[in-house]
């Protein structure tokens, strides 16, 4: 396993390979459809600093309000993230994000800008939403609440050894596309067979 701190460098996000495993530590906010949206179509200043150098996370959180104000996080699974293609390579370059965190992959756009700016994209597992948020230590601020709901606004975490792979690296190499490439390569050899 590779300790990345975030917020973290360009150089030591270029040394990753697609295949790594990685345990983030640091800050890393979350980002939905609404929230890639209103990045790209409104360009706000307000939440730059909060990216540069981190790792948006394609998660939906259930959150808890205590009553001393104070939210905690009850699940924190991934969501789909190809839902986000059409905005992420933009966003990783305008906000200068050093990685985005999701399940099942994205497509050729993201991966070129993956490439072009230092950044990779990171699965995490589905399915273990109360086991990653155990990774969430606190949760420093959340950015349009009141405008997008729980769901869909950007919260910034602290997290501690958050585990997720490095399945599309700033190399131009992705896993997903290799692993679509050898089953459709099988179903071919399969039905030639039948």
């Amino acid at each position: 396993m590779i300790a990345i701190n975030l917020p973290t460098t360009e150089e030591i996000i270029r040394k990753l390979k697609v295949g790594d495993e990685v345990l983030l530590s640091g800050m890393m906010v979350t980002a939905r459809d609404r929230a890639h949206k209103y990045m790209i179509e409104e360009r706000p200043d307000d939440i730059r600093d909060m990216l540069k150098d981190t790792m948006i996370y394609h998660c939906g959180p259930v959150m808890k309000q205590h009553d001393n104000g104070e939210w905690e996080v009850v699940a924190a699974g991934p969501t789909t993230s190809i839902r986000e293609e059409i905005y992420q390579a933009d966003v990783i370059e305008e906000y200068q994000v050093r990685g985005v965190i999701g399940k099942g992959g994205m497509r050729e756009k993201t991966l070129a800008g993956l490439k072009k700016t230092g950044a990779v994209y990171l699965h995490a597992i589905g399915g273990l939403s109360q086991v990653l948020a155990k990774c969430v230590k606190r949760t420093v601020g959340v950015h349009k609440l009141e405008e997008f709901g729980v769901p869909e606004a950007f919260w910034q975490y602290e997290v501690v050894d958050f585990p997720a792979v490095v399945t599309m690296d700033s190399h131009g190499e992705s896993l997903h596309e290799k692993i679509s490439a050898e089953a459709n390569k099988r179903k071919l050899e399969i039905f030639s067979e039948m």
